[in-house]
């Protein structure tokens, strides 16, 4: 089955809209597509749901890099409030938190996981992707 064809019915039972703007609907069928694909998009464009709904569509965690602790934490308030598991590791969880959330991940709990671009430069968190 074409991965395309799952794409509006969960954008309809997640976020309530009968279709994508033109500019996320690109991005989103290329990476349903299996390929790589660059979304420049305006602010208040859509974005998120350009790797939100592929996502929810295709297998396996997604992993979210993001500079902003604030736009990570909205994210994943908009997600969870959606019923879609989704966790923010970042600097505000205690060293406890954290390890409980990376044995969930490792667990697959997680459909998204966010971090901000620093936890990127953790051998750790880097051996625990590559374990993924």
């Amino acid at each position: 089955m074409d991965l395309w064809n799952k794409a509006i019915p969960t954008l309809q039972e997640y976020w309530g809209f009968d279709s994508f703007r033109p500019a996320q609907e690109a991005v989103i069928k290329e990476l349903l597509h299996s390929k790589s694909a660059i979304g420049i998009l305006p602010t208040g464009g859509g974005k998120s749901l350009c790797y939100q709904v592929p996502g929810l569509i295709i297998e396996g965690m997604t992993l979210v890099v993001s500079p902003l602790i604030s736009l990570i934490d909205d994210q994943v308030d908009s997600l969870r409030s959606k019923g879609i598991s989704a966790i923010a590791l970042h600097s505000r969880l205690t060293q406890k938190e954290y390890f409980v959330e990376i044995d969930n991940i490792i667990n697959g709990k997680y459909l998204f996981v966010y971090v901000s671009p620093e936890k990127l430069l953790s051998e750790h968190f880097i051996s625990i992707l590559e374990s993924l």
